[in-house]
């Protein structure tokens, strides 16, 4: 089991920096976030915490306060070994953490091409996307993102609202805005109230192995589920862990 406390000190905050740049693949020495922004951020009052088995770290958290002022912490950054639940114990604490400073809600980024990370943020936690945000860090060269574009869904966790069902039931007549076609994207045009937007199985390992094939999931992602955010939609679940459930607002007259 993971123990995981605030973090203070300028050693602690190197080995997170260490930490990061070696889940993330950074080249050149270069870290997600440096020891000294997260020591500023720690002295200021925001969140900085590290997980450790047997005195080892194996995960930390980085969040900020964030808007609304006084509701909202905003997660920047959360990195941790993969399939031992140190990511989830992390967000339990950070949840704990937030309501502790009468805080509603956390908000952060992800890459809505990664299944499981969709699913462990929309099934698992509840969060649920609010804007789609194309390319917003620009391009990245570390391992993960493989020279990619960073679009990122941003999504807000209410700490308030009760645990999600972990199976998604489709609603009738749900429509495929954009499948999975023996491993390439396949869009078409629907105006159904429910769509649904397929994932590639493994965009990472895509991305070293073809990655035009990347390139066209990145894209009609963009537009498929973009565009439906943009519009107005939101997103209800996420489907046998490989699909966007999308849900279009209906207005009455």
């Amino acid at each position: 089991m993971s123990v995981i406390r605030e973090l203070h000190m300028m050693e602690d905050f190197d080995a997170v920096s260490l930490l990061y740049a070696d889940i993330w693949g950074s080249r050149s020495g270069r870290t997600p976030i440096s020891a000294e922004v997260m020591r500023a951020l720690s002295h200021s009052g925001n969140y900085v915490a590290g997980a450790y088995e047997d005195g080892r770290l194996v995960g930390a958290s980085v969040a900020f306060f964030g808007e609304p002022v006084g509701i909202s912490l905003h997660s920047h950054i959360t990195g941790a070994v993969v399939g031992r639940g140190v990511g989830l114990a992390l967000k339990m604490h950070q949840r704990q953490w937030a309501l502790a400073h009468r805080l509603s809600r956390i908000t952060w980024t992800y890459d809505p091409l990664v299944r499981r990370n969709a699913y462990f943020n929309l099934t698992k936690l509840g969060a649920r996307p609010e804007a789609y945000l194309a390319s917003f860090y620009g391009l990245m060269d570390d391992a993960i993102n493989g020279g990619d574009e960073s679009d990122r869904v941003l999504v807000a966790w209410d700490l308030t609202a009760p645990s999600p069902p972990e199976v998604v039931e489709l609603p009738a007549g749900a429509v495929h805005g954009l499948r999975n076609h023996d491993g390439r994207p396949e869009t078409a045009a629907t105006d159904a109230e429910t769509v649904l937007v397929d994932l590639p199985d493994d965009i990472e390992a895509l991305r070293l192995t073809d990655p035009g094939a990347a390139r066209a999931w990145r894209l009609a992602v963009r537009e498929t589920l973009g565009g439906l955010l943009a519009e107005g939609a939101r997103v209800i679940g996420f489907h046998e862990r490989r699909r966007y459930v999308v849900q279009r607002t209906t207005t009455h007259a």
